[in-house]
This record gives structure tokens, C-alpha cells and sequence, in this order.
């Protein structure tokens, strides 16, 4: 609405002068950012379809509307996961779409944004001589409910709006390793981190990406001490970095990052994930589907979705690559069968 519809909206309601002015203003600001009005609790819940009593129980108590349960790391060990119910998942995906993806973050950041994926995020540091890279510890988990109260209203929200936002978006007040939101809120609140990074990898003469919780730097040369000035960083933004996991690569070896290696001219598929996609495709070409499912002991119901996904994810980064292409089409064919 435009602010005179505003006016005579309130007015028709009897709402006074005075008060109609500060809605007014509200209004406006939220809308000159291209952001959904939100005055109150009951005007929430009709833009999010729900109904009020639902809506109240998931903001007071956001933990009962998810299931809980853990998957394996590949680095080992298990990650925690937060599936939202399906009630939940519908107002986040509506945050974050009216929302959330409407805010601006750093250019360094690549993960969960249109255009920036791990692909982009290895091609940053394509051919670097050398290689740190640095993960942090609980990342999702790790950042506070109040930092996404005032992610909200930055956005120019209430107090009262940003908190119901805010709730909405949050597990054990904090964001939750499996809401719809949480990847989007986590780039926006890491907007200044990754700016800080950003100006000390380029004092240094070093490029800067995070891909999640997923730290790289690259350039000609990375002196020992340089990740301890990351650590300290991290450390005021309320964040921990995984000293564990903590690599830098010199001079020969292997350059992979996030899954990618950045080697030779060009992006490719680490040579031990092709040899053992490769493997498996051999042995379905020579055996047979379920003879080889038989010799290998696999009762996974997936697997042949689970080879297909692994072959696209080779064609994404190698489109050209002839061996991916005649892998791809050995297992569709099987699929058919």
C-alpha cells in the first residue's frame, strides 16, 4: 500500500493520529526495502497461513516442532540434525524467501546463494601455490538466537515481529542444523566476519572464501602464524575454530577444496573419488546389478540414485569428462532394467 492507502486504512479502523503516524512510518520503511509488513502477531499469522493457536505454540516452544537425529560425518564422528516439522518448514521457506533472501552478504561467501556454490567456491582459488583451510567447530549451533533477533530487526522489524521471526527460525535458542533458514541467516550475521577476513587475507596478499563453515585461504605464500590471527578473529564473532581440522598445504600435494581439486589449469574430481565410482560401475557392467549387490553385501534400496548423484556431482564439475558420461548412462540404463 502506499502511505495514503496506510492512512485511510487506519483511520477507517479508529485508530488515533498519532499512532497512525508511527504505523505509517513502519510501513514505509519496510517497504522501501521491498520487505512484507508485518504489524503484529495476528497479522503474521495471516501471511503465513497458519492459525493463531499453532503459530503461538511454535514460537513459544520452536524445540516440539522438530525431530531430532544424527548422520555420519565423513571426516567421522556424527552431525546432529534438526528436521523441522512440516507446519514449521512451511513458515520458514516463506521467511526466507520474502525475506532473508532479499538482505545482502560478502561476496566471500559462496554457500546456499543463487550463482555461488562449492564450484565457484574452489575456482577463487584455482592454482594457488599454497593452501590453508580452517572449519568451524558447531557452526549452526554456535550462533545465538539474539543474533538473529537483531538480523530481523535491522531489517527495520518491531521488537515483538523480530522475535516471533526470530523464534520461528530457532532450536534450543539458537539457529538449528536442518531449518530452511538457517543458511541464509548464518551468511547475513557472518557479513562483517567475512569482511574482516576478507581485508586480512588481502593485507596479506591472500584470497578469502567461506563456503558454510568452511574457511579457505590461498596465495603465494601463507606464513605459519597467519591462522592464529584467524582464530583470534573468530574468537570475538562468538565462534570457534576446529584447530583439528586445521590444514595448510605447501608446496606439492594435493589442492582440494570443498570436495574439489584446483589443480592443473581447471576444477576436477579428486582421482580416489573417480577410482572408486569407476570400481562400482565396473562391477555392475561385468556382474550384473544384483549379483553385484549380492558379492558386495549393499541392501541400500537408493544405491542406484545414490551412484547417480555421485556421477552428476563428477559431470557438474568435468562436463566434458567421457568416462563420467558413459558412467552416467551404464546406470540409467540398469535403472530402466
Amino acid at each position: 500500500m502506499e502511505s495514503t492507502q496506510w492512512r485511510s486504512y487506519f483511520r477507517d479502523r479508529g485508530i488515533p493520529n498519532e499512532l497512525t503516524k508511527s504505523y505509517v512510518s513502519y510501513a514505509g520503511s519496510l517497504q522501501k526495502k521491498n520487505l512484507p509488513v508485518i504489524f503484529e502477531f495476528e497479522h503474521l499469522s495471516l501471511l503465513l497461513g497458519l492459525n493463531i493457536e499453532p503459530l503461538a505454540r511454535m514460537i513459544a516452544s520452536p524445540s516440539s516442532f522438530y525431530r531430532e537425529f544424527a548422520i555420519p560425518k565423513r571426516s567421522g564422528g556424527k552431525r546432529n540434525i534438526c528436521a523441522p516439522h512440516e507446519s514449521l518448514l512451511l513458515a520458514q521457506r516463506w521467511i526466507l524467501k520474502n525475506i532473508l533472501e532479499k538482505s545482502e552478504v560478502h561476496v566471500a561467501a559462496q554457500g546456499f546463494l543463487p550463482g555461488r556454490s562449492i564450484k565457484s567456491n574452489a575456482l577463487i582459488h584455482l592454482n594457488s601455490k599454497n593452501l590453508l583451510k580452517m572449519d568451524l567447530r558447531d557452526f549452526f549451533p554456535s550462533i545465538p538466537m539474539s543474533w538473529v533477533i537483531n538480523v530481523f530487526k535491522d531489517c527495520g522489524y518491531a521488537p515483538n515481529v523480530a522475535y516471533y521471526l526470530a523464534s520461528l527460525c530457532c532450536h534450543s535458542e539458537a539457529l538449528a542444523q536442518g531449518a530452511a533458514t538457517s543458511p541464509a541467516l548464518s551468511n547475513i550475521i557472518l557479513k562483517s566476519f567475512d569482511k574482516r577476513l576478507t581485508r586480512l587475507a588481502n593485507k596479506c596478499g591472500l584470497k578469502y572464501s567461506r563456503y558454510a563453515d568452511d574457511l579457505t585461504f590461498s596465495g603465494e605464500t601463507i606464513h605459519h602464524s597467519f591462522s592464529g590471527a584467524v582464530e583470534k578473529i573468530t574468537a570475538e564473532y562468538g565462534l570457534a575454530v576446529n584447530k583439528e581440522k586445521t590444514r595448510l598445504k605447501i608446496g606439492h600435494g594435493a589442492r582440494v577444496v570443498t570436495g574439489i581439486s584446483i589443480q592443473g589449469g581447471r576444477l576436477a574430481v579428486p582421482s580416489k573419488f573417480k577410482r572408486e565410482l569407476q570400481n562400482e560401475v565396473f562391477f555392475i557392467r561385468k556382474f550384473g546389478l544384483l549379483s553385484h549387490l549380492s558379492n558386495r553385501k549393499i541392501s541400500n534400496p537408493n544405491y542406484l540414485n545414490s551412484l547417480l548423484g555421485r556421477v552428476s556431482f563428477w559431470l557438474h564439475i568435468e562436463p566434458e569428462n567421457e568416462k563420467a558420461q558413459l558412467a552416467r548412462k551404464l546406470i540409467m540404463d540398469t535403472m530402466k532394467i
